[in-house]
């Protein structure tokens, strides 16, 4: 089996485990046959704006056994950079997701007219404002350190639309602050460690459906990966771009079926 010898899964989440609203054909029983393996499960996501619960709540619902605390998003690896740099508060794009990781790892949300923040932070927000975008450069203009979740230029919405997401806002204030932000999410590699680190494990697989962050992320780290092929990105592409996975799936049972 491809899963031999980690002790450790770390799977994305659309593409791999689901599309939309529906499980990918054989999640539930890929998952269940690791558990019943005794191998250590984390599920990691780029997205900042869902809690842990939340996401945990539709994997359920799916009939994929998780909780919250096997979940990671760049929204709690972000919390815990700051966290580790003893930034107290920060000014806030994003959305409650983003927000509720900060609160608990200390770090306090401020509003526009606040002087002083730590981090200006930045996410996903479908509420983003020009406001925001003067308030947010302005400020790392001064010197403020500017921090985002990711920058996925775009993600994928529930009727099939392609969405501008996390990178568009981030890209906005760079371009405003000529400042390049330090970005924490996949494909580098604080997401991935705080997920490691999460599900307790020393060898893990990454488990992905994109070649530009799950798998490119884990390369950069050296660990081991596995390309499904449910999602975004295809073997062509793969020989296209030079971005090699250690194994190539055409379904996500492969991981658990004698080779």
């Amino acid at each position: 089996m491809i899963v031999d010898g980690y002790d450790t899964i770390l799977f994305d989440l659309d593409g791999v485990l689901y599309r939309g609203a529906e499980a990918v054909p054989g999640a539930r029983e890929t998952v269940a046959a690791l558990r019943s393996r005794r191998i250590r499960i984390g599920f990691v996501t780029n997205n900042s704006s869902r809690t842990p619960a939340a996401i945990a709540g539709q994997l359920t619902s799916l009939g994929i056994e998780a909780r919250a605390e096997e979940v990671e998003t760049s929204a709690l690896a972000t919390a815990a950079l700051l966290r580790s740099r003893a930034v107290a508060s920060a000014f806030v794009i994003g959305g409650e997701g983003l927000r509720e990781a900060l609160r608990e790892a200390g770090v306090t949300p401020v509003e526009r007219g606040v002087d002083g923040p730590g981090a200006v932070v930045v996410g996903i927000d479908p509420s983003f404002t020009y406001a925001d975008l003067v308030t947010g450069s302005w400020l790392v203009r001064e010197g403020t350190p500017l921090v985002a979740s990711n920058a996925d230029a775009t993600y994928p919405a529930a009727d099939g639309m392609t969405l501008p997401g996390a990178g568009a806002i981030v890209a906005a204030l760079e371009t405003a602050s000529g400042v390049t932000a330090e970005v924490i999410g996949k494909p580098n590699a604080p997401i991935f460690r705080e997920a490691l680190r999460r599900a307790g494990g020393h060898r893990p697989l990454v488990v992905g459906d994109r070649l530009d962050s799950d798998i490119e992320g884990a390369r950069r780290l050296g660990w081991d990966s596995v390309l499904v092929l449910t999602g975004v990105s295809s073997e062509d592409d793969a020989r296209r771009t030079g971005i090699a996975p250690t194994y190539v799936v055409d379904r996500l049972d492969r991981l658990v079926t004698p080779s």
